[in-house]
């Protein structure tokens, strides 16, 4: 993996990557450092610990190695100075005031400039391989919930859940957490993002699952709610709206959608029956981070194109009473779109 050719034909200046995502997506490197791209070099700075990784990792890149005696600034210093170099344009939006402070500091008479979104623009439409590697963390995912649903009962706290959840998520191949795993049953439903809690799991109630598995790098993201045991009218008008929510926005998938129309299939059907309850965006990208371009919301003007990766997550929440959310990530395609997850999304009773 290295895009570094193609950085180049968008981009025409010295950039010094410091996000680590777009430093793997560029170089394939993921240790710790930096990375500095110019018309001539493309180079990793890291320390000891890194260096056989990098290597190993991004053999395409020379390497450049901190110690005690020579920081990164000076490093970067003498690199700018042999290729004649007097602007850099840097990630401005991750950097601290004092890293920002110590650069300019050190590259006296180098000009510093905003890195533009180069790189997120070229991360928003996936390709072949970056789709296969949302596919694996999908399909870990899905046996993960299917294990963890055979182990579930009332009584279980749901940091138990949680932990039986990442546990399997790990046993089927994740290389980590998405994200932060939601676990909320009962009354707790009524918080999107729920922190597992000692609360026990009880019959009658609903519980919502929101989690993903990572693989080579990339995320997965997939909501599912349960019903444990047998479920009132009122919980189950709610989970069989979001659903209907949720295919209706599901089905017009495809190229050549803006984003925000889809968020209103889903919001126009809901409003209605539950005024003011969705109050979050139908869904996000999703890529190397759990959140990407583009956002499916009420303001996503992008025009969806094949390769673009989406979440359809609409979701019901009602104080004191519960709420459900249902989530797919689906690869756009010019007709339509794939969707990896296999876990039924009718209403599955435990």
């Amino acid at each position: 993996m290295n895009r570094v050719c193609e950085f180049r034909k968008r981009f025409q200046g010295a950039a010094l990557i410091e996000d680590r995502k777009n430093i793997y997506y560029l170089t394939g490197f993921t240790g710790e450092g930096c990375a500095l791209i110019t018309e001539n070099s493309q180079i990793i700075i890291t320390d000891f610990r890194y260096v056989e990784q990098c290597t190993r990792q991004a053999p395409e890149c020379r390497l450049e190695t901190t110690s005690k005696d020579v920081n990164r600034e000076s490093i970067l210093k003498s690199c700018l100075s042999a290729e004649n170099i007097n602007e850099l344009f840097v990630e401005t939006g991750i950097m601290t005031v004092n890293a920002y402070r110590r650069l300019e500091s050190a590259l006296e008479g180098v000009k510093l400039s905003d890195l533009p979104g180069t790189v997120g623009e070229m991360r928003i439409v996936k390709s072949e391989e970056e789709l296969g590697f949302i596919a694996k963390a999908a399909k870990i995912s899905c046996l993960a919930l299917e294990e963890t649903l055979k182990q579930l009962k009332p009584g279980m706290t749901e940091k138990y859940a949680c932990a039986l959840l990442e546990h399997e998520m790990r046993l089927h191949g994740s290389e980590g957490l998405a994200f932060d795993t939601i676990v909320a049953s009962g009354v707790n439903g009524s918080l999107p993002h729920a922190v597992p809690s000692d609360k026990q799991i009880q019959r009658g109630e609903l519980l919502t699952f929101d989690f993903g598995a990572s693989y080579g790098g990339y995320c997965s993201d997939c909501t599912r709610t349960v019903a444990i045991g047998s479920i009132g009218a009122e919980l189950r008008k709610i989970y069989d709206s979001v659903y209907t929510a949720h295919m209706k926005a599901l089905e017009k998938v495809k190229a050549g959608m803006v984003c925000k129309e889809l968020d209103s299939i889903a919001r126009d059907y809901l409003e209605p029956i539950y005024p003011g309850a969705f109050g979050h965006s139908l869904g996000h990208g999703v890529g190397l981070n759990i959140h990407e371009a583009p956002t499916v919301s009420q303001k996503g003007e992008t025009v969806l194109v094949p390769g673009h990766v989406i979440t359809i997550e609409p979701g019901v929440y009602i104080p004191n009473l519960g709420g459900c959310r249902i989530e797919d990530t689906v690869f756009v395609t010019e007709d339509g779109f794939v969707d990896p997850y296999t876990v039924s999304k009718q209403l599955i009773v435990v």
